[in-house]
């Protein structure tokens, strides 16, 4: 760089550029597709679930939790039975948001157990509270925005919904409600919301009526996979 006096500097930056994953927006081929999610499982409705999918040869995906080993084995059942198995955490605790540290000892614990059932670690993982959450705070402030990168330098991949069910606001939330709620989009990739615990009967009461819904206007039902819609939050923390 030379100024008006005729002085010569030179000097060396080093710039990092870092690139943003690309959200995937539409399916490649233009296809309609609904993304089916299960939040907090294995349960006991976790066999119902995996009946009414097989009934409409429907896949899924799972994001699963330490919190119902006892049902360990419908991990396996519904891995073998073509669905996808994620990770959502091992204790299901907010207190995990304290550090990156607490996170990935969290996620590393659900990821070995899941190993030790299917034989591998998934890299498809879902936050509790999804990435746009605001608990967060409560432990870490800026938790999140450190997360989400993180992550992908651990070669992860995280989803949240463009669809939520409406049976996290309580248990028993009436069938109606969730029906209406999960069949409110039309758009090309739709990801679902929904939750498979013990407690969530009408969740498994509704499924047969939104599989129903969606297929008769031509979607079809596929488990995440690495060609998936990315549906991802704006981070709120």
């Amino acid at each position: 760089m030379t100024d008006k006096a005729g002085n010569s500097n030179t000097y060396t930056q080093n710039v990092t550029v870092k690139e943003k994953p690309v959200e995937k927006k539409q399916e490649a081929d233009g296809s309609k597709v609904v993304y089916l999610t299960f939040d907090d499982g294995p349960s006991s409705n976790t066999k119902k679930i995996l009946d009414i999918l097989d009934k409409y040869d429907a896949k899924a995906t799972f994001f699963v939790t330490g919190n119902g080993q006892k049902y360990n084995s419908y991990i396996k059942e519904a891995y073998d039975a073509g669905h996808t198995i994620g990770l959502h955490t091992y204790s299901h605790n907010y207190s995990i948001y304290t550090s990156e540290e607490t996170y990935f000892e969290d996620l590393t614990k659900i990821g070995n157990m899941v190993k030790d059932i299917i034989g591998y670690v998934p890299k498809y993982i879902r936050f509790p509270g999804g990435s746009s959450n605001t608990v967060s705070k409560k432990y870490c402030s800026g938790i999140m925005s450190d997360l989400v990168d993180a992550v992908h330098e651990k070669r992860y991949e995280y989803y949240d919904w463009n669809v939520s069910s409406g049976d996290a606001s309580g248990n028993n939330v009436a069938v109606s409600k969730i029906v209406k709620n999960s069949t409110s989009s039309n758009a090309n990739s739709i990801v679902i919301l929904m939750h498979d615990t013990d407690a969530k009967d009408t969740t498994v009461e509704a499924l047969s009526e939104i599989i129903e819904y969606y297929q008769n206007k031509g979607y079809v039902f596929k488990g995440i996979d690495d060609s998936s819609y990315t549906a991802q939050h704006s981070v709120n923390n």
